[in-house]
């Protein structure tokens, strides 16, 4: 019900079921933060696209593939949850897919900055996209990737901020160092 309010709201035209949402990320890794955001974002689209960013400018831990096999086994019991991956601008991406929506994450007012230059870039290039934040639940407000990697990195605890698996993957990683 509030799903189908918020997207009256944001598209007036638009029934829940209708709009297909993009969640766009590095997802490097996965955290239980993001998995709060695809259940939370997955109520408020008939269809939510979990988009892997192929980033050549960064270095990930994980290839694109081996990340989008992580948040399949996440969300594999998530009906509407769909698993892509892209590279390039995320506005043509959205377009490409069909997306009327973007949703993206703010944990802290330092990540709004960031995210309201990009919303604001996106609705400059797609009007017709909407972006959509959602706030980080508090227990996972704090929780960033680069910083479950670093912790992972040098044997700290991460359990209960990443899924089971996310955690056997990182201390996997770590401890075959040629694969990092």
């Amino acid at each position: 019900m509030v799903g189908q309010a918020l997207i009256q709201w944001f598209l007036p035209s638009a029934s829940t079921d209708s709009v297909v949402a993009i969640y766009p990320g590095s997802f490097d890794p996965l955290t239980n933060g993001h998995l709060d955001l695809i259940r939370r974002a997955r109520r408020i689209a008939g269809k939510l696209i979990v988009a892997v960013l192929n980033n050549d400018q960064k270095h990930p831990l994980f290839s694109v593939e081996e990340r989008m096999e992580m948040l399949r086994e996440a969300c594999v019991e998530m009906d509407n949850v769909e698993v892509g991956s892209f590279s390039g601008l995320l506005a043509e991406y959205a377009a490409n897919r069909g997306a009327r929506v973007i949703v993206r994450g703010i944990r802290a007012i330092s990540d709004y900055e960031y995210e309201l230059q990009m919303a604001s870039m996106n609705r400059r290039m797609r009007p017709e996209i909407e972006t959509m934040f959602l706030l980080a639940a508090e227990e996972n407000s704090f929780i960033s990737s680069r910083l479950v990697k670093e912790i992972a990195r040098l044997g700290g605890n991460i359990s209960g901020i990443v899924p089971n698996f996310v955690e056997s993957r990182l201390a996997a990683r770590f401890e075959n160092p040629s694969k990092v």
